[in-house]
């Protein structure tokens, strides 16, 4: 696997023209190093380098590389990331035999770094409240140590101690602070990444042990989490870029490891193969022309889907940089099972994460019940089935008030819909979802027997002037026969039904016929079929991946819905 790991970080670097990547340098070179992006675009180029792929590029990534490390330790510019790649850089470069002069010249310059003046962010006293960032910074000066370049000792096991404090109970790690329920998976992600290469790397300082013992207990749920595509899980900022999966990969290949080690080789082989399908997402999507760097069709310019922080230059070779990091810690020893595991499965998260993950027949299922409106959308947010496009159904909720960009020049704006699988009530003219943040949505019961899995959920629509409070029951059942629903509520209830119209650049096909809508997109087909006549809203809605028409089906007291996604 570490060759096609070193692929995908060489699809990555393609997407940079070679005149792309001297216009980025001379504007970096005009404004002076601001951020990562560039340190990290130069540091994939020398890894790269290192293994033979490139090699055209070895003047312009000298000159790159001089520029680096002249700024790096003079200039705070996001260092907390790039110093940890610019050593992996000069290590590969090392251990090839490339460059030598220059790599003597480049570690000397790193070895004047002073962290308090050089890092963003990192803990000063236990106290500190800092988060992921001073991570990066810890693991940066682990890094430099390792190379004999610094004594950062005290200053690492500081900022470990400061950062365990942000664990919750399944290990997985809260980057926003105080009471704020919405905790991003990429973060957990990419923070437990940082751990599991610590380790990977050699670090047996006092954390050790707290930190591989958090990393043993967010394994299994890591597994349970991942889609059966072999995506990370929706939620929060920085979701749907092909970076993604690469921290998912790697804390997959660090329990990989830990069980071969212990012996467990079923275990490993699952942990592997696991790793294995994060790796088939990014290639899927990189075999794609042009390259784009998160996952819908969108021309690269339009920004659509991404924070105004996920622009190309960053986020593209962000993806060679985190595979990397599974590269380094995979262990091509370890056996992958390639079939996934047939048996059904729940998994609840912690309230700070408020998801639900349901398994069975080749489908997974994401809920969330408490989402964060600027991201996501409460219900059931995602319907996954191996094999088929994971937005052909839907991969993430539409969110009501997006933090990142929707609106393309030349395009009627969306509909700022909050949408997901969710029971939907008329008031007067208007629609109101379940995804609405105004619903609540609890989990009442989970069950899981082997053949299917399921999840009831209770969504309370609130008191408005002229309208009671309702209540909608909604039990969702899923096997290898796919998603049953069934709503039961008093008087007139509705499911809202999303039917994916744009990617970007293709337009699914879209059929209606009385109780049955299909959506046919890339040689598959998504099925709902209602208990009762299914029409269209005439609203739309939008997610990263592109844009949704919204139908329903409407029914009294009690109705039922099946999702099917299966091969044209």
């Amino acid at each position: 696997m570490k060759t096609r790991y070193l692929r995908v970080m060489e699809a990555s670097l393609s997407a940079y023209s070679d005149p792309h990547i001297r216009r980025y340098f001379d504007e970096v070179k005009e404004k002076g190093l601001t951020e990562h992006g560039f340190p990290r675009l130069t540091s994939n180029i020398g890894i790269l380098l290192s293994h033979g792929v490139r090699t055209d590029l070895v003047p312009v990534f000298r000159e790159m590389m001089d520029f680096c490390c002249q700024q790096i330790p003079r200039v705070k510019a996001a260092n907390d990331f790039s110093v940890r790649e610019m050593i992996c850089c000069l290590s590969e470069l090392e251990e090839a035999g490339l460059c030598p002069e220059d790599v003597n010249r480049w570690k000397r310059e790193l070895s004047a770094i002073v962290p308090e003046s050089c890092y963003n962010c990192y803990a000063t006293t236990p106290d500190s409240s800092v988060r992921n960032w001073a991570l990066f910074s810890a693991v940066s000066e682990y890094f430099r140590q390792d190379m004999g370049l610094c004594d950062s000792a005290e200053f690492i096991d500081l900022q470990l101690q400061v950062q365990l404090k942000w664990l919750d109970e399944n290990g997985m790690y809260c980057d926003h602070a105080g009471a704020y329920p919405h905790q991003p998976i990429m973060y957990d992600l990419v923070s437990r990444g940082l751990f599991a290469l610590l380790l990977h790397k050699g670090y047996r300082g006092k954390h050790y042990k707290a930190i591989d013992d958090a990393l043993r207990r967010a394994g299994m749920p890591t597994l349970a989490m991942q889609s059966v595509t072999g995506e990370m899980a929706f939620g929060g900022r920085s979701n749907q870029f092909l970076h993604n999966e690469g921290w998912l990969a790697a804390v997959l290949e660090y329990e990989a490891n830990r069980y071969k080690r212990e012996g467990d080789l079923p275990r490993a082989a699952a942990f592997k193969s696991a790793a294995l399908r994060a790796l088939e997402t990014a290639e899927a999507w990189l075999s794609l022309t042009p390259i784009r760097h998160v996952k819908n069709r969108y021309p690269t310019e339009t920004r659509f889907g991404c924070e105004d922080y996920g622009y190309f230059d960053k986020y593209m070779i962000t993806t060679a940089s985190n595979f990397y990091a599974a590269c380094l810690i995979s262990d091509g020893s370890v056996p992958a099972e390639t079939a996934p595991d047939p048996k059904a499965s729940v998994f609840q998260t912690s309230d700070r994460f408020h998801k639900v993950f349901l398994k069975s027949g080749g489908y997974s299922l994401e809920f969330d019940l408490n989402a964060d409106p600027h991201y996501d959308a409460n219900g059931l947010g995602r319907v996954h089935r191996a094999g088929a496009p994971s937005a052909i159904c839907l991969s993430l909720p539409c969110p009501v008030s997006p933090s990142y960009t929707l609106d393309v020049a030349g395009e009627v704006p969306a509909e700022r819909v909050p949408l997901s699988l969710c029971p939907a009530i008329r008031r007067g003219g208007n629609w109101l979802f379940g995804a609405d943040p105004a619903v609540t949505c609890v989990a009442e019961s989970m069950t899981e027997d082997g053949e299917s899995a399921g999840i009831v959920l209770r969504y309370t629509f609130p008191k408005a002037d002229g309208f009671e409070e309702k209540t909608i029951t909604a039990r969702y059942t899923v096997s290898g026969d796919g998603v049953t629903i069934t709503l039961n509520g008093n008087g007139v209830i509705a499911h809202a039904l999303p039917a994916f119209c744009f990617d970007g650049e293709e337009y699914p096909v879209i059929t209606v016929k009385s109780h049955t809508l299909t959506v046919a997109y890339r040689g598959c087909l998504c099925r709902y079929t209602a208990s009762t006549p299914i029409f269209d809203t005439g609203k739309n809605a939008a997610n990263r991946n592109g844009r949704y028409r919204v139908f329903c089906a409407e029914a009294e007291n009690t109705m039922t819905v099946h999702i099917h996604i299966l091969q044209a």
